[in-house]
């Protein structure tokens, strides 16, 4: 006898609608960072950028000041059991070479066509959001790698 997850569950898996549900909470999270960050002075110039050498994706690219910013947004949803304690605490040091990685080919891409900057650095935000979309905690850690 196999011991697996519950039917139910079985079937969300089975139809897509978990990761489903995850990107959901993805774009709202990305969203609401994006419009924060805003009214927070900086310049969001691209959302879930790819680039033609790394697979993967970046979260969001900003300005603030003299400074390039490359934000990785993590989200989980309020009350959920699984998962680290903080979201920012998922970007580990695998995630954060990775993301090294998708700036510099970002950047490679963008030749000529990148704001002047002064610096580049990495910020993680982790976002915890309810049922109704909203905002819970919030944590912006700047220059977190």
């Amino acid at each position: 006898m196999t011991i697996g997850a519950p039917r139910a569950q079985r079937s969300l898996l089975a139809c897509g609608a978990v990761p489903h549900a995850r990107k959901l909470l993805g774009d709202r999270a990305e969203a609401l960072v994006a419009a924060r960050l805003s009214r927070s002075g900086f310049r969001v110039l691209a959302r879930n950028q790819r680039t033609s050498e790394v697979q993967g994706e970046i979260d969001l690219i900003a300005v603030e000041g003299s400074e390039l910013v490359f934000v990785e947004v993590k989200a989980l949803s309020a009350g959920a059991i699984a998962g680290p304690e903080r979201p920012v605490l998922a970007v580990g040091h695998r995630k954060q070479r990775k993301l090294r990685s998708l700036a510099i080919a970002w950047l490679r891409d963008h030749d000529g066509f990148v704001p002047h900057h002064d610096a580049l650095r990495f910020d993680v935000v982790g976002v915890r959001i309810d049922a109704a979309g909203r905002a819970v905690d919030w944590e912006h850690v700047r220059a977190a790698f």
